[in-house]
């Protein structure tokens, strides 16, 4: 990186982001995006309320007579477990809990999905992915280059719940999405979009072993435009409708369920925590403290001095970072020197391989057009 080392005034990303710029004021094209597109139609007060009574009441409407009227993933993380909680006991919703199981689910996570659909009295439909094809198509990934390691994974987890949902026609899906802790998006070149089949193939192509079988695939088209515009199913971010201060939640659930804290946003995958906590910032120099931090910031959550002073410590633990590096390597069955040769390999970019990044580029431009869309990767 040949620029002068510089971090926006306001928030703390910085130009680990090269795509960043900075206003006359020093304050980031992410601040600005938020200030502009984001907060002026981001309405968490008695206006939002009413908007999700009102797409509530049709979730009702169409889940007449059936066993559950929507589809709610669930991972364990505080997102998705404060919206359950939400939508069950303050808009009486009766949703089927979906969890996909990729192989690497931490015991904090199981525990708190366990303690929240046992509290709730609700019914869990679990997924398994097969292990075999998982574990080499990450494997696969290891060896691109690339720093979004963990998209076999989150393809996965959404390719799995569209599947479901279609093949039994369920019409809403609820995500625990929000722009309360997600306002500011990891750029592009740090996590590349999951969903991007052509690039998952591509790169399982080039450096996979076996074949695909049982591994869902899906494809921007088909969840973008078929699903929601042919078969009328919808994913819905209801946390975008009430205030979510994620500390306030948290405890919220700790006390009503002896909900079990874990310290980062997605630690709740052995994987996840190993990739954005030691892989991508030893690899890549990416650290994504910086933007979940800076959506914290703008939303009032975390202060910018605080959050400087968390960016000094390394976001993982340097006590045990040896033992999960064995972790990693003996679970994906390979040497501890191999996967240290992945981490010294030469870096590579999603531009490396094929894509569909100008069918999302289209895309993105005419959801931000019709404003369906608001701030977004970039």
């Amino acid at each position: 990186m040949n620029r002068e080392y510089r971090i926006c005034s306001n928030c703390v990303m910085d130009i680990t982001d090269s795509k960043i710029t900075f206003d006359e004021k020093g304050v980031c094209d992410h601040c600005n995006t938020y200030y502009k597109d984001i907060l002026p139609n981001w309405h968490t007060d008695e206006r939002g309320d009413e908007t999700l009574k009102e797409i509530v009441s049709k979730i009702k409407k169409e889940g007449e007579g059936k066993d559950f009227d929507c589809l709610m993933g669930m991972s364990g993380g505080i997102d998705s477990s404060y919206l359950l909680y939400m939508m069950k006991e303050k808009y009486d919703l009766r949703p089927l809990v979906f969890h996909v199981d990729a192989g690497w689910n931490s015991q904090v996570a199981v525990n708190n999905i366990e303690r929240l659909v046992d509290g709730l009295g609700l019914d869990l439909y679990t997924e398994v992915i097969n292990w075999e094809e998982i574990k080499d198509l990450q494997l696969a990934y290891f060896k691109s280059g690339v720093p979004h390691i963990d998209t076999p994974q989150d393809h996965a987890f959404f390719a799995t719940m569209y599947k479901f949902a279609s093949k039994h026609k369920i019409k809403h899906i609820l995500t625990g999405g929000n722009y309360s802790t997600e306002c500011v998006r990891n750029p592009l070149e740090w996590m590349y979009y999951q969903s991007d089949s052509i690039q998952l193939k591509d790169i399982y192509k080039k450096h996979g072993t076996g074949k695909l079988r049982d591994y869902p695939v899906t494809n921007i088209l088909w969840h973008k435009v078929y699903l929601p515009y042919v078969k009328g199913i919808k994913l819905i971010r209801p946390l975008d409708y009430i205030p979510y201060h994620k500390d306030d939640a948290m405890q919220e659930l700790v006390d009503k369920f002896g909900y079990q804290k874990y310290p980062q946003k997605h630690f709740e995958s052995r994987f996840t925590r190993f990739y954005e906590a030691y892989w991508l910032p030893k690899k890549f120099g990416y650290d994504t403290r910086k933007v979940q931090f800076s959506s914290l910031i703008l939303t009032g959550q975390m202060t910018r001095e605080d959050a400087l002073e968390e960016l000094k410590k390394p976001a993982y633990d340097p006590e045990t970072i040896k033992q999960d590096f064995e972790f990693i390597a003996n679970k994906l069955g390979i040497s501890v020197e191999k996967l240290q040769s992945y981490m010294d390999a030469p870096n590579k970019t999603y531009k490396d391989y094929k894509s569909q990044e100008s069918i999302y580029n289209i895309g993105a431009k005419m959801m931000r057009l019709i404003g369906l869309e608001r701030g977004g990767k970039r």
